[in-house]
């Protein structure tokens, strides 16, 4: 995934072309927002008008005893209280709407851009940090616009304020704005410290659900090596390195206040200073003095509140950098089909010197590879470990592309279908058996549209001879799996795997090593599963137990990428040394060890006894 440099304190340009992203997002709730920015000019005036209700409080009513401004005044006092706090419910209200669609609106974007992206991105990333971007960083985002219109109300109020001080008294009106430029600097200052800290903060979140999600996916390991208090320091390093951080940014966020404060306090003793000389003095009332320190006073209100909303727009920055991220990334392009759909019969499969390596590899997984499998075959790979055989049949539904020769479907190359039809038509089942935390029923009839009869899951199932352990279960088809099929032995996810296979119906069918995890006992049974999903269909089966193949129309042997042999099983054994290796390794008796030794290294078959095609192990 991208991984570009970025320094720790970001440019003015990026930073606006940041928001600018994110605001983008908010376009189609402008009716919403402009109710909001209405409703927010409604609280500034609201907050200016109390400020002024000072002067005529103490001046009309507590010096000058009048009794008719004793009744106007609470009452102007109330409905101003009364009508800012509608202006803020309806500014909010909207606000946290507009947000929360767009949260709704970037995680969908932003799954939607992950999930279609090839296979390598995927053995390249850790989904612990997948999920950290889709459900923290977005959240992040959500703030953007609410904490900038929030910022900008601050300024309203901050303007009206302005004028019922400048109204009140001029001179001291000047000596009291002169401290606000002073408040810009640190403004900005721990705004770009917020900024570092919040990237810093999303990035180790990142890591602490790689670590959960290793964790967690993987208990049976940590408790079959009983390194739980390992894994616990693991985490508690983490932890402690996330609390670090957060010290640090906590640390920025608190020191912020009280300077903005003491900015504040500059002001206000400056005015408290030279309006009281003019209040001895005579050249002013107490109540319009006190009208303008209490405009002053909420004037430097807003300036404190702008500081905090800014962290805001800088943690969504920061999380905005992240998100953008992977959705602007130029080499995370989705995965690409053609236009024609694959809607007919399965006749042949050809690959034409097909060369595939791997990103981080120097030698290729598949080196000139050719081949053709028509309708109705029964093709077997064998082979070492690293061979080559499971990259073979993942370049078939194009879950890799290969960079040399081509792979034709029914004379067509493959990259012509489109991804959906071609991968419908072709049923894969391997050694790592995946279910869904969903029913049974739901894990059999996976990726099928429409309702499905209950007989024809009933009927897959039995073919799968998985009917009659579904039946025990507590709840029998409805019975809900657990998260990757917790509930199930090995043989029994993988005959569900296989019933889900024969409810696809695919014409050719892929088994990578589908029995090489189970037990003798549990293999024979889902052996005699396999038999019947093989039954009619074009089958390309990897074994990693010999005994799978024995009955097929054709071997293939591969060895470092390419295929050295093929065959029938008695051909091979006579012409083939790493077949017959293979062969006496996997059954282990006597006689299988004299057919290796009876075949001298140039191949030549030295006419000693060879076990029958159908024998099993």
């Amino acid at each position: 995934m991208a991984n570009a440099t970025k320094t720790d304190q970001p440019t003015q340009g990026q930073s606006i072309h940041l928001l600018k992203r994110c605001l983008k997002y908010f376009r189609p709730y402008k009716g919403q927002i402009l109710l909001s920015m209405l409703a927010m000019g409604v609280v500034s005036l609201s907050t200016a008008g109390s400020a002024w209700l000072v002067k005529p409080a103490l001046d009309e009513i507590f010096i000058n005893k009048d009794e008719q401004a004793l009744l106007y005044v609470p009452l102007l006092f109330f409905v101003l209280t009364l009508v800012k706090g509608a202006g803020r419910y309806v500014q909010n209200y909207f606000m946290q709407y507009s947000g929360l669609r767009v949260l709704e609106k970037l995680r969908s974007e932003l799954y939607d851009k992950i999930i279609f992206l090839p296979l390598q991105f995927y053995e390249e990333s850790q989904v612990g940090m997948l999920m950290s971007r889709i459900i923290n960083d977005v959240t992040m985002i959500r703030n953007s616009l609410p904490s900038i219109v929030m910022m900008v109300r601050q300024l309203l109020t901050m303007l009206g304020l302005v004028g019922v001080v400048f109204y009140q008294n001029p001179r001291l009106a000047v000596w009291a704005v002169l401290v606000l430029p002073a408040a810009l600097y640190p403004l900005v200052w721990f705004g770009r410290k917020l900024r570092k800290y919040g990237r810093r903060n999303q990035s180790k979140l990142a890591d602490i659900s790689v670590v959960l999600q290793e964790v967690f996916s993987g208990i049976r390991v940590v408790k079959a090596f009983a390194t739980e208090r390992h894994e616990a320091r693991r985490f508690d390093d983490e932890n402690e390195r996330l609390a670090r951080l957060y010290l640090k940014q906590a640390s920025v966020s608190e020191l912020s206040s009280p300077v903005m404060e003491l900015i504040g306090a500059v002001g206000i003793g400056l005015v408290i200073w030279f309006g009281g000389h003019e209040v001895i003095a005579g050249e002013t009332t107490a109540g319009t003095f006190f009208s303008f320190v209490a405009a002053l006073a909420m004037m430097y209100d807003p300036v404190k509140s702008l500081n905090s909303y800014n962290m805001d727009v800088q943690r969504a920055l920061a999380g905005a950098e992240r998100v953008f991220e992977i959705l602007d990334a130029p080499e995370l392009v989705v995965e690409q089909g053609g236009d024609t759909p694959f809607d007919e019969p399965f006749r042949e499969l050809r690959f034409e010197g097909v060369t595939f390596t791997y990103g981080s590899k120097t030698a290729p997984a598949l080196d000139n590879v050719s081949l053709t499998v028509r309708a109705g075959e029964r093709v077997a790979i064998v082979g070492p470990s690293g061979a080559g055989k499971s990259t073979f049949v993942n370049l078939i539904p194009r879950f890799y592309e290969p960079q040399q020769g081509a792979i034709v479907l029914n004379g067509r190359p493959v990259a012509d279908y489109t991804l959906d039809t071609l991968r419908r038509n072709v049923s894969m089942v391997s050694q790592d058996t995946f279910l869904f935390n969903l029913p049974v029923r739901d894990n059999i009839t996976y990726g099928l549209p429409g309702p499905i009869d209950e007989d024809t899951v009933r009927a897959a199932a039995t073919s799968a001879y998985a009917d009659e352990f579904i039946r025990e279960l507590p709840e029998g088809y409805d019975t809900v799996l657990g998260e990757r099929g917790v509930k199930l032995s090995g043989g029994q996810k993988q005959r569900l795997t296989i019933a889900r296979a024969i409810m696809k119906d695919a014409p050719l069918l892929i088994l990578d090593e589908a029995t090489s995890a189970l037990d003798s006992e549990a293999e024979r049974i889902v052996q005699k599963a396999l038999d019947n999903l093989m039954e009619n269909r074009t089958s390309i089966v990897i074994a990693h137990r010999l005994s799978t193949i024995l009955s097929a129309d054709r071997i293939l042997v591969m060895e470092q990428g390419r295929i050295v042999d093929a065959g029938r099983h008695e051909e091979l054994l006579g012409r083939c040394t790493l077949y017959a290796r293979l062969y006496a390794m996997q059954f282990a008796t006597d006689a299988a060890t004299d057919v290796a030794a009876s075949v001298n290294p140039d191949g030549a078959e030295q006419g000693a006894a060879i076990p029958p095609a159908g024998a099993t192990a």
